[in-house]
């Protein structure tokens, strides 16, 4: 048995006993004299949505006992192969996209490693004036030093197939010029001794068919941003180590951030288009997880480093707009239902589409879960079968978020300490801040979490129901909500906690004590989503601190420096984009 399969298979073990063990619990203190069938439900729905919180907070455990590996290399050395930077864009804005892949050209040429490595602006934008835009700022990014013969840009007239239909119809008609490419987002940014050392591995592994790096989010201002930014910055590494300790040689893709060997994405990666209409048929929205498992399913090697670095994108900076990509990811992750049992998949490749499905499907059956709870306190005496099998006090429903709390809080704890034993910490202001931080981001999502419960189970419920969420495009930026607008989008949030928390008042006020948790979050969700969109008052507040905030890395320094030049040059002149807008409708 290798490595990654007895990693696999004790964390399963572990997984199944403590969820079971969870379930059986809630059974035997549940009930006074005897058991309803809601009580059989409920224990049942316990076990089930218990082992996924077990098995993602096993991954952190993992991760914070797994050693932590700083890469060595030389960053100036020149990789054998050709490398093909690919950069997906639809809709954005092109001086912020454009300006980073001036400071990444310029990160790769201060190396003297440029040759070696081509970038491919791919534009599936379908708004005539923003393309206008994208033709001019890419003749801005052309003066760039050894910018001629290394960049260029096209663009689609027709997105079939959205991201991934752009990068095949790249694959398809320019992939054979190039070994690699490095596929990222519009607000990718990556180091160019990361982008050198990721080619260099390709060159020294014939096997390796994708390595995925672990991409810090960046740039955030608001409350929720850079809740999300932390988390991402300070949790992720643990969790990706750990993951990467089961995953083995069958690694995740995300999509962005990563390199894949062309050869190998061309032969193993075609996406077929699925039967039936959208939200189940056609093209497959969450393709990066499928590509994986087909690089898998050939025999490449799929990996993720946790520990390379200099890889940085940016995050939604309000709950709508989180909202709006979850409901497209709820899509695609369901969408893989269908593909579980395709052919010649690895068991793991399997088990990681069902995570992903499960990912979703957690959010309604924890609301089913609550719900089911609120009836059995609402009819305590309809006994089952199962006469005298509870206690005589039992235990309230709190106390099941008392024991998800501790999953969630406690691997967290652990990679404090972890920090602390090992300096980590000193990066992002030291111990103390970042035990601040972790308080304020465990009790920041607790408050959130009604609200991002309803909003996941309804986008779960739209994907049944045979709704099709399309892709949407991304509106990075501060984007702060006001109260009216958070409203329109959550008012049937509120409805719902009103409802539930007035009708438990009523007729059970007891029950309407403990259920209040989760009610009062759901009643106020827009002035939630509201004050959460918005900036902190304080210019650098002590909490939410990251590395890369304290001391930001040289790629980062130079997007800062091109944007700030580029925004005092002004926007194109109006003659410049309206002849651009006359080349992009002929």
């Amino acid at each position: 048995m290798t490595r990654p399969i007895l990693i696999r298979s004790l964390t399963l073990l572990v997984a199944v006993t403590l969820s079971a063990a969870g379930g059986y619990l809630f059974l035997r203190f549940t009930g006074e004299g005897g058991l309803t069938t809601l009580d059989i439900v409920r224990a049942i729905l316990v076990t089930f949505t218990s082992f996924w919180l077990v098995w993602g907070a096993a991954a952190a455990v993992l991760g914070v006992f797994a050693p932590a590996r700083k890469p060595d290399f030389d960053p100036r050395e020149k990789p054998e192969g050709l490398t093909a930077i690919l950069v997906p864009i639809y809709n954005e804005d092109p001086v912020a996209t454009f300006s980073r892949i001036a400071a990444m050209n310029r990160s790769l040429v201060a190396l003297d490693i440029a040759d070696r490595f081509h970038i491919a602006v791919l534009s599936d934008t379908t708004v005539l004036e923003t393309a206008a835009q994208e033709i001019v700022w890419f003749e801005h990014l052309l003066r760039e030093p050894m910018s001629a013969g290394r960049i260029f840009y096209r663009r689609r007239e027709k997105n079939t197939g959205r991201k991934a239909g752009n990068i095949e119809d790249f694959i398809a008609r320019s992939g054979g010029a190039y070994d690699y490419a490095l596929i990222l987002d519009a607000d990718s940014l990556m180091e160019g001794a990361t982008i050198g050392e990721m080619a260099r591995r390709m060159d020294r592994d014939d096997n390796l068919g994708l390595l995925q790096t672990v991409p810090q989010v960046i740039n955030a201002a608001t409350v929720f941003g850079r809740s999300m930014q932390f988390s991402a910055c300070y949790m992720s590494p643990s969790f990706a180590r750990g993951a990467a300790l089961m995953q083995g040689s069958e690694g995740p893709y995300w999509g962005h951030n990563a390199i894949v060997r062309v050869s190998a994405f061309a032969a193993s990666c075609g996406l077929p288009v699925l039967s039936g209409k959208p939200p189940y048929g056609g093209h497959i929205l969450s393709h990066d997880y499928v590509e994986a498992a087909l690089l898998s399913r050939a025999g490449w090697t799929v990996k993720v480093d946790p520990e390379l670095g200099g890889s940085f994108e940016e995050g939604p900076e309000n709950l709508i707009e989180y909202a709006k990509r979850d409901r497209r990811w709820c899509q695609g992750n369901l969408q893989h239902r269908r593909l579980i049992g395709a052919p010649g998949l690895k068991f793991w490749s399997r088990f990681t589409f069902i995570q992903g499905i499960m990912a979703y499907m957690a959010s309604p059956l924890w609301l089913t879960l609550l719900f089911t709870s609120v009836l059995a306190a609402l009819f305590p005496d309809q006994r089952s079968a199962f006469s005298g099998f509870g206690v005589e006090h039992p235990v309230p429903i709190w106390a099941v978020g008392v024991a998800v709390a501790v999953v969630l809080v406690v691997p967290k704890l652990m990679i404090l300490v972890r920090g602390a034993i090992d300096g980590r910490n000193r990066h992002f202001g030291g111990t103390h801040v970042v035990l601040l931080s972790i308080v304020t981001e465990v009790a920041f999502s607790t408050v959130l979490a009604p609200v991002m419960l309803m909003l996941q189970s309804r986008a779960v419920m739209q994907v049944l129901l045979g709704l099709d969420g399309g892709w949407p495009p991304t509106r990075r930026g501060q984007n702060w909500i006001s109260i009216n607008d958070a409203f329109q989008a959550s008012w049937w949030i509120v409805l719902t906690g009103v409802l539930a928390l007035g009708s438990t008042a009523i007729f059970a006020p007891s029950v309407a004590l403990w259920l209040a948790p989760a009610a009062l979050p759901a009643i106020f969700a827009p002035l939630l989503i509201s004050m959460s969109s918005h900036p902190s008052h304080a210019k650098r507040p002590l909490y939410f601190r990251t590395d890369s905030e304290i001391a930001p890395t040289p790629v980062m320094a130079e997007h800062q420096a091109i944007m700030a030049s580029w925004t005092i040059q002004g926007n194109p002149s109006d003659v410049a984009v309206a002849r651009s807008a006359e080349h992009v409708a002929a």
